[in-house]
């Protein structure tokens, strides 16, 4: 195994628990509200994406253990070049229906990789 692998896989946990961390407390009308909040967590979801997408480069058989690793990949590339047609509440239900479960495949992919 790539040496990388462990770290892309750090980076993506890192990145979701920010997200977590950022949004702790918080509504959807007050993420939609608050431009620095947005834009603070489309960069850490890109930076899932592109850990993921990373990984996958190196060595496609380490994204097993994560159930929805291409929507990842797919939305970082929305994210990325489709910037002026997010929408909120899609990325507010990432938040809310699929980050925890991202963060479980992620910690178990990493203890995988060693």
């Amino acid at each position: 195994m790539d040496d990388q692998i462990p770290k892309f896989l750090y980076d993506a946990l890192d990145a979701c628990k920010h997200v977590q961390e950022f949004t702790k407390g918080k509504t959807f009308d007050q993420y939609k509200a608050d431009e620095l909040l947005k834009s603070a967590i489309e960069r850490k979801l890109e930076i899932i994406g592109e850990a993921l997408n990373r990984v996958k480069q190196k060595d496609r058989d380490q994204l097993s253990k994560i159930r929805e690793w291409r929507d990842v990949i797919a939305f970082r590339n929305k994210l990325a070049h489709c910037y002026d047609h997010i929408n909120s509440t899609l990325v507010w239900s990432i938040i809310v229906d699929d980050l925890e479960s991202l963060i479980e495949d992620l910690e178990t992919a990493l203890k995988e990789a060693g």
